[in-house]
């Protein structure tokens, strides 16, 4: 991958945000922890590919925050939003019920602002060139 590339994953991540605003507004909790969790994988990867970084094949944002030795409070949110890569999609994630039955507004608020956090992060070194 080159560092040229690594802006569209950034812009990417960006609307993928308003994805997650939507989502969160429209009650689809569950949904929006997702996009929480995808919107910092893409940014993540936009910063690891603008570090240059060939190949990120890792999903797990608390390893690629790792890798990227980001600050303790991101390698946190990070962290956290890992818990929805696929506890929000998947009815095995549970013994029982649907995924989107376990998820709460609170929980889709709390991960929509982690992701802003970790996307004002990774968008900060792109602001910098």
């Amino acid at each position: 991958m080159s560092r040229n590339r690594a802006s569209d994953w950034l812009k990417q991540a960006e609307n993928d945000m308003l994805w997650a605003n939507d989502t969160l507004r429209a009650g689809h909790y569950a949904q929006a922890c997702f996009v929480a969790q995808q919107v910092c994988e893409k940014a993540l990867k936009a910063l690891a590919y603008l570090r240059g970084y060939d190949l990120v094949k890792s999903h797990s944002l608390l390893e690629i925050s790792r890798a990227l030795n980001a600050p303790e409070d991101i390698t946190d949110r990070a962290r956290r939003l890992d818990l929805y890569y696929i506890s929000t999609r998947y009815p095995d994630a549970f013994p029982s019920g649907a995924p989107y039955e376990f998820f709460t507004s609170d929980q889709a608020e709390d991960a929509v602002r982690l992701s802003r956090g970790i996307l004002d992060f990774a968008g900060s070194f792109f602001n910098e060139r």
